[in-house]
């Protein structure tokens, strides 16, 4: 039998966050695109959690410890599923930003590296002020009124 055959493809959304940034399987955008969206989903649980602490108590609600733990798998659940619908739209922005900043090329589109730093120009020295001379003083008019 040939394992290679029976190997499946692998998703980004079923490999652990930790393991992300090394497994050789996923190209950059991919990698850039799961991390967002995983942020998103952080993102998501923390607001949600944050909605539950706002709901009224009751004698009628279960306070129980297992119930705790259900209300944190539902928030997760319906966290993630918001995030991979897409419909919040932070993953995107996110991914599109963090993609500029991995890009090889800087911003300006001068084929430099995007970390280099841009050549010293002494003329552009000579032009600069060493110091602000201010002579004027501010005063107010005296017919003025605050």
């Amino acid at each position: 039998m040939n394992a290679a055959a029976i190997q499946s493809k692998v998703s980004a959304a079923d490999i652990p966050l930790e393991m992300i940034a090394n497994d050789r399987a996923l190209t950059q955008p991919q990698k850039v695109a799961e991390v967002s969206r995983q942020f998103e989903a952080l993102m998501l649980r923390q607001i949600l959690q944050e909605t539950q602490k706002t709901v009224i108590p009751s004698s009628y609600a279960d306070n129980s410890t297992t119930a705790g733990i259900y209300q944190d798998m539902v928030v997760n659940q319906l966290a993630d599923d918001i995030s991979k619908s897409g419909a919040l739209g932070l993953a995107q922005s996110l991914e599109q930003q963090l993609s500029r900043q991995l890009s090889p090329t800087s911003p300006a589109g001068s084929g430099r590296p995007a970390g280099a730093k841009p050549a010293s120009h002494p003329e552009a020295d000579a032009v600069r002020p060493n110091h602000l001379n201010i002579t004027k003083k501010f005063q107010p008019n005296a017919n003025q009124h605050p």
